[in-house]
């Protein structure tokens, strides 16, 4: 058996500790640049707005760098395939459970939603686990979760994670009971053998070491800018926007606020990582809880593009329909949360 270099011992090592030293250092480093290097004066609506930008930035691209490696290679296990074979058979209530707990952890996104669409119905799941699943793909993002734990604490990562299952389980179940599958296109039930098999194979773990590490190229590569212009408009908004007017926009007392946020959200198509950066600043200016988070799933969650992706497959009343239930569940989760916090 071939000994591994001293160095590629060595070198995660290294690597680890910078990252942990970077991250624990991020506000004496954003505050020597903001206030030494640049020398401007604290409180100020630039020195406040650059320095947001400063701490943020590198704080959300090194937990975007280490929760993907981290699912890179936990996807590693979760192929298609597998997924869908995961689904088979399984009793209704449990298949919804399961197909919203699978759309966390699995590498899908709205953009995987025909191919996905397709090999479930070819596999005889029904329609409404099929929607769990694609509901909860997309809206209940691993990278948000993190990112969400790292910015606001575990509670709002949690509650997070457990409105948008609950939404996932019940919209499907909704959409399952009202027997709307003559609204799918009829060449999908027509297809056959739409999905690939798996090949078998033995996966080291260094292979899946090496997914983590494709993972972060392909997917940090991508969403860097998404980050950027993300954390740039976060900081414009804390730095500039006062915080009665955002208070009384997407505050607890505009009951409308809720709903106005979803609809402004639907039409917006942003990832987790570059959102989440914005709701931020949003609830530092006075914005609720509940209308935030609102805000953050209906553009997580529903999105045109995505209409336009699922537009292949669905006829249009079940694509209103499915839209109209996701997003009547995110104005609920706004509105309970609005009252309870």
């Amino acid at each position: 058996m071939p000994q591994r270099s001293p160095i590629r011992l060595v070198l995660p090592v290294l690597l680890a500790g910078v990252w942990v030293a970077l991250y624990a250092n991020l506000a004496r480093i954003s505050d020597a640049l903001t206030f030494g290097w640049l020398g401007l004066k604290p409180g100020g609506h630039l020195a406040e707005a650059i320095r947001f930008f400063l701490f943020d930035t590198p704080k959300v691209l090194l937990l975007l760098v280490l929760i993907v490696f981290v699912i890179g290679i936990i996807r590693t296990y979760f192929a298609p395939e597998r997924t869908r074979k995961l689904l088979e058979g399984r009793s209704l209530f449990l298949g919804h459970v399961m197909a919203a707990a699978l759309g966390i952890v699995t590498p899908f996104c709205s953009c995987s939603a025909v191919p996905l669409f397709l090999g479930f119905v070819e596999a005889g799941i029904p329609l409404g686990i099929t929607f769990s699943f694609l509901i909860a793909a997309p809206m209940i993002n691993e990278v948000a979760v993190v990112l969400l734990f790292g910015l606001f604490g575990w509670k709002t990562a949690l509650l997070y994670m457990g409105t948008g299952l609950a939404i996932a389980i019940m919209a499907g179940w909704v959409i399952g009971r009202l027997r709307l599958e003559r609204w799918v296109e009829p060449w999908v039930y027509e297809m056959k053998g739409g999905v690939s098999s798996l090949e078998e194979g033995r996966t080291t773990f260094a292979d899946r070491v090496a997914a983590g590490k494709a993972a972060v190229r392909e997917i940090v590569g991508k969403v860097w800018p998404y980050v950027v212009i993300g954390i740039a408009v976060g900081a414009a908004v804390h730095g500039y926007v006062p915080e009665n007017f955002m208070a009384s926009i997407m505050g607890k007392s505009a009951w409308w606020s809720v709903p106005l946020s979803v609809l402004v959200g639907v039409p917006l198509y942003s990832n987790a990582a570059g959102i989440i950066p914005i709701v931020q600043a949003l609830l530092e200016k006075g914005a609720s809880l509940g209308t935030a988070l609102a805000f953050m799933m209906s553009v997580i969650g529903l999105s045109f593009p995505e209409a336009v992706i699922l537009r292949k497959v669905l006829r249009i009343p079940l694509l209103l329909t499915f839209f109209g239930i996701v997003a009547a569940g995110i104005m609920m989760v706004g509105f309970v949360f609005n009252f309870i916090f």
